[in-house]
């Protein structure tokens, strides 16, 4: 067994490479009994997606092992992944097995609070991304970093795979927009783990008492985040209820931007984000313009459905119990699919084919899941998809050059 120590930015990292197959940061905290942990009070911050190479979840993994776990902090979804978005969670409850009490930190205060934390020495977060600003858990990371820090409590980071892999693109987060769908000034499609954002959290001060924070980033053994995510055989465990595969997660980034318009994303339906359409669409006529584009990487075919109440899942989405008519989205290479300019195409195709039809119904919201106000106004003023792309490029260069150095991988 041969142990590298890598020291970041004063962090130490630590891999142990016990064999050539993939190992989540569970798996390799797990092949070390949880040693980090020993006579430690610990809590953790997870969800049901937090499930090693053989199924274990990380609570059931720990308890066997010792690991004396005080608390259970569930950010959106709750616990078991399985509340609709946006859901408040109040209040706390036991969990059986290890007699931990389950508190929620997607209530009225996102942010664990001292009575939380009271008592424990170490938190550790592992949880599932799906690599995209916008979903909330790399919110939740933000806070749990930052009440750690000021409550002077250790926090150990399991890490997992992005599975949209390195790709990078989008605008960065500008501070009047901020919202929990938007916390921190990183790009739209950042393309780093958990571990990686965490360490860019903690450096570039994003967080209240940064420099005070005890931070541990329990890295993966081989991956490659220049693979598909597909390769690495995992079963996929939906982070919520709407991301039900990996596909949904390649297309996220693009299709969850017709949230802040009059055009269906799919909720409401079995095929959310990767089914998108309206009532006014004629799809052959979208897909035809959208060829002329040349956007490589992805498949697109005519769908018609119906948006529907379904409990736990979606309730009232857009069109509910309307036909609606739209693109059926297969990403068949998903290294190189660049998903948000995807959508920055299909909204110009949209706005040219249906001026009476379309609309930006939510600006706000859009400029909340952008990043700043720029794209409503340029789609407002009938820029080209090429001009809008073209406006946030000095931006994710930039990220792109900084991000540099806090790559594990």
């Amino acid at each position: 067994m041969k142990r590298i120590k890598t020291i970041i930015n004063g962090i130490i990292i630590s891999t142990i490479f016990l064999s050539c197959s993939f190992q989540t940061g569970l798996d390799v905290a797990a092949k070390k009994d949880f040693s980090m942990l020993k006579d430690k009070k610990v809590g953790v911050v997870t969800n049901h997606t937090a499930i090693s190479v053989k199924g274990e979840h990380i609570v059931d993994l720990m308890h066997e092992r010792g690991v004396n776990i005080k608390a259970i902090l569930a950010p959106e979804h709750g616990f078991r992944g399985n509340i609709e978005r946006g859901v408040v969670i109040e209040g706390s409850n036991i969990d059986p097995a290890t007699g931990a009490e389950i508190f929620s930190i997607y209530g009225n205060n996102r942010k664990p609070s001292p009575e939380m934390l009271a008592g424990l020495d170490v938190l550790v977060f592992d949880i599932q991304d799906v690599g995209s600003r916008f979903y909330t858990y790399i919110s939740t990371l933000g806070k749990v970093m930052e009440a750690a820090a000021e409550n002077g409590v250790a926090v150990y980071i399991f890490d997992r795979p992005n599975p949209i892999g390195r790709l990078a693109e989008g605008p960065l987060m500008q501070p009047e927009f901020v919202s929990f769908v938007g916390q921190y000034p990183i790009i739209l499609r950042h393309g780093m783990t958990i571990g990686e954002l965490a360490l860019i959290y903690k450096d570039m001060g994003f967080i209240n008492a940064a420099d005070q924070l005890e931070l541990n980033i329990v890295k993966m053994a081989n991956w490659n985040p220049e693979k598909p995510y597909a390769d690495y055989k995992l079963p996929w465990i939906a982070p919520s209820p709407n991301i039900k595969n990996v596909n949904e997660a390649l297309v996220y980034p693009g299709t969850c931007l017709f949230e802040g318009t009059n055009f269906s994303e799919g909720r409401g339906t079995v095929h959310p984000f990767e089914w998108v359409g309206a009532p006014y669409v004629e799809p052959e006529k979208v897909i035809a313009e959208l060829t002329k584009r040349n956007i490589k990487g992805v498949e697109m075919e005519p769908v018609t459905f119906t948006p529907i109440d379904i409990p736990g899942t979606a309730l009232n989405p857009a069109y509910k119990d309307i036909e609606c008519h739209g693109l059926s989205l297969t990403v068949t290479d998903p290294v190189h699919f660049k998903s948000l300019e995807f959508g920055v195409h299909l909204i110009s195709v949209l706005i040219e084919l249906y001026p009476d039809d379309f609309i930006i119904d939510r600006p706000e919201f859009l400029g909340n899941l952008w990043g700043n106000k720029k794209a409503a106004k340029m789609f407002s003023e009938h820029k080209t998809a090429e001009e809008i792309i073209a406006s946030y490029k000095d931006e994710l260069d930039n990220f792109i050059n900084v991000r540099e150095k806090y790559l594990l991988y």
